[in-house]
């Protein structure tokens, strides 16, 4: 007698593999998509992204129209060609990650760092977006 109980991840484990046949593994579940905060403060935008492994020169930033891009590559190397892989479960290749910015982000004055794998971008708000405050005088 055959059972054939309903199994919804064996379901959905074939509608992955499916995909990956159709898009290629890059863009499912495979894709290297590095993890991003957005915090805003009173004078700036502060975007965090984490990259472990990548050196400053691998990341491009840029913005355009409000829209901050960050692109990069993280290359898969041996160390010698006789290496044999147990388990590979970091991914690698490149990415591309966009957060549109509000109109008040000064374009003009936008820096980034790299320490201990982790890019932080600093976008200031124009200073007539920044709050002020109003002396209230006597008549």
């Amino acid at each position: 007698m055959l059972d054939r109980t309903f199994d919804p991840f064996r379901d959905l484990a074939a509608a992955q593999e499916q995909l990956d046949r159709m898009v290629g593994r890059t863009i499912s579940r495979n894709a290297w998509v590095p993890s991003l905060d957005v915090r805003e403060t009173e004078d700036q935008f502060v975007v965090m992204v984490d990259l472990p492994g990548l050196d400053p020169e691998d990341v491009e930033v840029q913005l355009e129209d409000g829209v901050l891009t960050l692109r990069g590559e993280r290359q898969f190397t041996r160390a010698n060609s006789d290496e044999q892989f147990h388990r590979l479960e970091r991914n690698y290749g490149s990415f591309a990650r966009s957060v549109r910015l509000p109109r008040v982000a000064d374009p003009e004055r936008v820096e980034a760092s790299f320490d201990r794998g982790v890019l932080s971008v600093l976008v200031p708000k124009r200073e007539e977006a920044k709050p002020r405050t109003i002396e209230v005088k006597a008549r």
